[in-house]
């Protein structure tokens, strides 16, 4: 396997991105990790050079950059290069924590959908309150979807969650504002009525926000302004939660104090499934290889967790059974 990783992109690039793949050299030695950006800087945090190949590059894809702009215009940026070894066979799949815009433009427009697949997804493994997590899709690829959209996403979600994350015959669920079937807006009405005569999908109707996270199904579809909605929401409440909490402690009596003490270690677990970090990356589905987008503060265990995530994604070949799903399909 190879996996092209844009060295130079997010908020502590290069140092946690390599000291990310330090960590996963250590567990995958079937891998050859392609490092894309200035040689020099990436070296600095290198343990040694086994299963690993250094591209240099002499730009980078800033946040504030328009993502077409920027793709045409910068071609030598480790994002551009990364993924456009992909496209070129050199690379088996891509992990970038740039800029969002930028590595969807550049998967759709370098390594291309799926046929039959209208508009690729971003998706992300989510927290429960079981510990088990669920797919959300689509975060935020697209602002408007079709009910069409919305079953090829319960698809590419579905197909993940079972061959990715070893889900048997995973829950798929459509976001509503109700339960009841005639809920929702017209296209999720309408993808409800698709989802409900499709025998491949284990089609569990409509879920309401409030549910998603206390396990209520393991794929969760919605278009990609209401999903992307929701998950700053539950980013945000989360945060404030863990805030709040620290303060009310911290500022209470002696009392209170010694109590925050006692239920540390049960806080520290509430924080830790509330991380990405664990998570992997958030994955472009519906592209005929695995593009993964990590978050742009990732930390270097988050960037471990991408890349086990592509080395999975890789071993049960997930993007090659949804090529023959949806070309199946045609005919």
């Amino acid at each position: 396997m190879k996996i092209a990783i844009d060295a130079m992109g997010g908020d502590f690039a290069p140092e946690n991105i390599v000291k990310g793949v330090n960590l996963a050299k250590k567990e995958f030695s079937d891998v050859t990790f392609q490092l894309y950006g200035n040689g020099e800087k990436i070296r600095q945090f290198l343990d040694d050079e086994t299963n690993i190949e250094i591209i240099e590059t002499t730009e980078v894809i800033d946040f504030h950059d328009d993502p077409v702009t920027a793709i045409k215009s910068k071609k030598d940026s480790s994002l551009v290069r990364a993924v456009t070894a992909v496209k070129k066979g050199e690379a088996d799949a891509v992990l970038s924590a740039g800029s969002t815009g930028a590595l969807l433009t550049a998967g759709l427009l370098l390594v291309k959908r799926i046929k039959q697949v209208s508009r690729p997804a971003l998706m992300s493994t989510l927290p429960t309150s079981d510990g088990r997590g669920f797919e959300m899709l689509d975060l935020g690829a697209n602002t408007e979807n079709t009910a069409q959209h919305l079953v090829d996403f319960a698809i590419l979600g579905s197909y993940y969650a079972e061959n990715v994350r070893g889900i048997t015959k995973p829950k798929v669920a459509l976001l509503s504002n109700g339960t009841e079937e005639s809920k929702g807006s017209p296209s999720v009405k309408e993808a409800h009525e698709l989802l409900s005569n499709m025998s491949e999908i284990n089609f569990i109707g409509n879920i309401e926000s409030r549910d998603i996270l206390t396990g209520g199904a393991d794929v969760v579809v919605a278009d990609g302004f209401t999903g992307n909605a929701v998950l700053k929401a539950i980013e945000g409440t989360a945060s404030v939660l863990m805030k709040q909490i620290k303060a009310a402690i911290m500022e209470g009596s002696f009392t209170t104090k010694i109590g925050g003490a006692l239920i540390k270690k049960p806080l520290s677990g509430l924080k830790d499934m509330m991380s990405t970090d664990a998570a992997g990356g958030a994955a472009f589905v519906g592209l005929k290889a695995p593009v993964i987008k990590a978050h742009g503060n990732s930390s270097e265990i988050a960037i471990l967790s991408a890349l086990r995530q592509i080395h999975k994604m890789l071993e049960t070949d997930v993007t090659g059974k949804l090529v023959e799903h949806f070309e199946n399909m045609e005919n």
